[in-house]
């Protein structure tokens, strides 16, 4: 991978955060953007590229499932949902060892990059070997999630689980949990060693992992860190949440955690009005993960009524059945055309993608073209520039469009590939067919 740093690039159409913007010179020095200069002239040493876009923020991944993706996709119960999708994920996890984990994030992260994802959170709760029993070193498995961003160039938001109960109430853990269970002090321990290995948050599973006393230890722990949580995903856990607490579990939590921008409410599929209202109102964001959400049959997150509310949120590649950013959009605006039966719900292409790229307030981050964020750049390569580009990467391109894309000043992919494709493609298929 070539480093670009420091240096300046040239974009003939970029999207900036007041819009679309010609002729721009973007200068960035130790990762960060320095200046972005609209309506310049370029120079002969500079390098030249159509159309540019904000490295998109991946606000939710579990990357061992890449692994399994496409095994679970066929009728065997009378009735299929993400339950019984779990329980197929939970017989897989058993199987991945260290090794094994490592080399399938690296191809997740090869797949993202060649995508426009250029930062990544990793909900990451396969802590211990199978059976349950702990590694010698508590962070194990995160180290090689870690060892595999370095690998790739990812921006890497490592954000380790707290899973303790098998259901509201403090119910006990099932035995395929076991993988993922701490007590409170060897959670505090992992979060030690997690912070060691780059930026970490933390992420109380769901409300059905942790009792509202761990909760709340939780939020100490985290401090400003970012804290990550799955909410509301199934009516299942709606359902089961009124008849524990009599409240839903957003109102649940937002009645019994301090959440404010620091915090990322994954998924949220079934928040009621009143409560994607308070979710704006707190500045949280919320991580939708359309592709992963109709894959599993969640259901359709209202984003034109949030969106008018003032909410924010970002998109993830949750269970990585398929990595695209262009797709998860794409995904996201039609679902909202199917429940509405209109077209152009989020307004446009550009808006659909700017919006998104606020998620990288998940991360503590400034998002966006300018000057102090992070050097997260992506270009495209289609017949069209500026919105019409966009437009045709989103809607109307049967292959990935990206051309080139940078992190924190960094060039990862080049003409759509990442070098490291193919030896990690290899290495991939190796462990999938070991698996299977």
């Amino acid at each position: 991978m070539q480093n670009q740093n420091p240096g300046s690039l040239f974009f003939k159409s970029a999207l900036l955060p007041g819009g679309w913007a010609d002729n721009v010179r973007l200068s960035h020095l130790d990762g960060r953007i320095i200046a972005v200069e609209p309506n310049s002239a370029s120079t002969p040493e500079e390098e030249i590229h159509d159309t540019a876009l904000p490295g998109m923020p991946n606000l939710h991944s579990h990357t061992f499932q890449r692994a399994m993706a496409g095994l679970a996709e066929h009728r065997v119960n009378a009735s299929e949902s993400f339950w019984s999708w779990r329980s197929v994920m939970y017989r897989f996890a058993q199987k991945l060892g260290p090794d094994d984990i490592e080399v399938v994030a690296t191809q997740a992260f090869v797949e993202m990059l060649e995508t426009g994802f250029c930062s990544v959170a990793e909900f990451h709760y396969l802590h211990h070997a199978p059976g349950g029993e702990p590694y010698a070193n508590i962070a194990e498995t995160a180290s090689r999630i870690a060892a595999a961003a370095a690998a790739t160039g990812i921006s890497l938001l490592l954000l380790p689980v707290f899973y303790a109960h098998a259901n509201f109430g403090g119910q006990p853990p099932a035995p395929e949990q076991c993988r993922f269970i701490n007590t409170l002090d060897a959670f505090e321990n992992l979060v030690a060693a997690c912070r060691k290995l780059g930026p970490t948050g933390i992420a109380p599973h769901s409300l059905r992992a942790v009792t509202p006393a761990e909760l709340q230890s939780l939020v100490a722990l985290a401090g400003n860190a970012p804290i990550h949580i799955h909410i509301a995903e199934q009516m299942q856990e709606v359902r089961d949440c009124l008849a524990w607490s009599g409240a839903r579990p957003v109102e649940f939590l937002l009645r019994n955690a301090p959440v404010g921008p620091n915090w990322c409410l994954v998924h949220a599929t079934h928040a009621d009005a009143d409560e994607r209202a308070a979710i704006a109102n707190a500045q949280a964001t919320i991580g939708l993960c359309p592709i992963t959400e109709a894959n599993l049959g969640d259901g359709i997150f209202d984003a034109a009524h949030y969106l008018a509310a003032g909410g924010k949120f970002g998109i993830g590649s949750d269970s990585n059945v398929l990595i695209s950013a262009a797709q998860e959009l794409r995904q996201l605006e039609y679902s909202q055309r199917l429940a509405r039966q209109e077209r152009n719900v989020l307004i446009s292409s550009t808006e659909l993608y700017q919006q998104a790229t606020n998620g990288a307030a998940a991360f503590g981050e400034a998002a966006g073209l300018r000057p102090g964020a992070a050097a997260n750049i992506v270009t495209l390569s289609t017949d069209a520039r500026g919105e019409a580009a966009l437009a045709q990467s989103i809607f109307a391109s049967r292959e990935n469009a990206v051309d080139t894309v940078w992190v924190r000043g960094r060039k990862c992919v080049v003409n759509g590939r990442h070098p490291l494709a193919e030896a990690s493609q290899s290495r991939f298929r190796g462990v999938v067919a070991k698996l299977l």
